[in-house]
């Protein structure tokens, strides 16, 4: 299993438009994804559960890949995250 941490920096958080392209890159990867907050975790391939963690600008989230080609998922999401988020 691989993981990332990263405290979001954009003003508005994790929105619609980013999440939506965060679950369409998460959704490449054969591997579980999740993303999680504050202790609680969620398929990072769902919008609703993406969304529904409120993310904001100063909090951390904590993405993690486990299975097949979670190597490169991990890359990709954390190099998603740091041009966007």
């Amino acid at each position: 299993m691989k993981e990332f941490s990263y405290v979001i920096t954009d003003a508005q958080g994790i929105h619609a438009r980013p999440a939506g392209q965060l679950v369409k890159l998460a959704a490449a990867y054969p591997c579980k994804v999740t993303i999680a907050k504050d202790g609680r975790s969620v398929d990072a391939k769902r919008i609703m559960g993406v969304m529904s963690l409120g993310a904001k600008q100063g909090q951390e989230v904590i993405l993690q890949a486990d299975g097949e080609q979670e190597d490169e998922a991990i890359a990709a999401l954390s190099a998603f995250m740091n041009e966007n988020l």
